[in-house]
């Protein structure tokens, strides 16, 4: 890569995506089904706990990859960078409407309906980010042959 100021950008959003795809993927196969294990009568502070502990975590590196996201698309409008952002808008999207309210039903309590609908539903998150990790690499092969 160059010095050219998005260089320093798409290292980020490449840093960004791989880590939250990776996490996805830890969350999806060990975390999400381990909430089935917690007790219930410990459930509520177990809830708070990883609301607390994951959104340190989170939050910072969703708001780094999207404001990177955003400004490659502006710099790069092509199919591809369209194609990145539609994937991290679906990605805001499931977050905030299907797997948000499902983790705030659990602050009231264990709820073994709710978990594995938040398992089945994280599918989509996981595959979305699944996505641009293979869209953000053939990004970087097609840059690496220009």
């Amino acid at each position: 890569m160059t010095d050219h100021p998005s260089s320093t950008l798409l290292l980020a959003h490449i840093f960004t995506t791989f880590f939250m795809c990776g996490l996805i993927w830890m969350v999806q196969l060990v975390h999400y089904p381990s909430f089935a294990y917690v007790q219930a009568d410990r459930y509520r502070e177990f809830q708070t706990f990883h609301m607390l502990r994951i959104s340190w975590i989170v939050i910072p590196v969703m708001i780094v990859e999207i404001i990177t996201g955003c400004i490659l698309y502006l710099l790069h409008p092509t199919t591809a960078w369209t194609v990145n952002i539609a994937l991290l808008i679906l990605i805001w999207v499931s977050t905030l409407a299907l797997q948000m309210p499902k983790h705030s039903t659990l602050e009231n309590g264990k709820n073994e309906q709710i978990i594995e609908k938040l398992i089945r539903g994280n599918w989509i998150r996981t595959a979305l980010w699944s996505s641009r990790a293979i869209l953000l690499l053939n990004l970087l092969a097609e840059n690496a042959k220009a």
